[in-house]
């Protein structure tokens, strides 16, 4: 569920950065999937954390 999370987050937080530097529909998308795959890996990191504490 966490990394699910982190994709969601990712990709608007990529979404939103290419649209306040005036991007095309492309450059949105693009900088939603890049920012929504480093959202996976790093929630994934964060679940693997999570298990490990717990």
């Amino acid at each position: 569920m966490v990394i699910l999370a982190g994709i969601f987050l990712g990709a608007l937080w990529g979404y939103v950065y290419a649209a306040r530097r005036n991007g095309s529909g492309k450059d949105k998308a693009q900088y939603a999937a890049v920012w929504g795959v480093i959202g996976a890996i790093l929630s994934a990191f964060l679940a693997v954390g999570i298990d490990r504490m717990m």
